[in-house]
């Protein structure tokens, strides 16, 4: 009985940061978008952008997908939230495969 005293609590107290981490996504058409990098998962290699007409874009990139910056190949650590950006990506069933970023600042 002590034990779920302590164990509810806990569980409790940690359920706001699952959900809260959550992100509403959208998902487009294949194509060129504009927007803000709103955040940045180094770890997963995964951005979330902003776009100019208010979408939400959840981004894993790929062995494929390109980064520059000013005309030229640029690492993963170059993106940081609110940096603007230009996206390209392909429509695979639900889900976005980003081709290109181009930090445009």
């Amino acid at each position: 009985m002590n034990i779920k005293k302590m164990i509810l609590p806990a569980l409790v107290a940690v359920a706001p940061f699952f959900y809260g981490c959550e992100e509403k996504t959208d998902v487009v058409e294949s194509g060129t978008y504009q927007g803000v990098v709103h955040e940045v998962e180094a770890d997963k290699t995964e951005i979330y952008v902003k776009t100019d007409d208010d979408k939400m874009l959840e981004l894993y990139f790929t062995e494929n997908t390109t980064l520059t910056h000013g005309g030229e190949t640029a690492p993963f650590e170059h993106l940081k939230e609110g940096s603007r950006v230009e996206v390209q990506v392909e429509k695979v069933g639900n889900r976005l495969d980003p081709i290109a970023v181009k930090i445009l600042e």
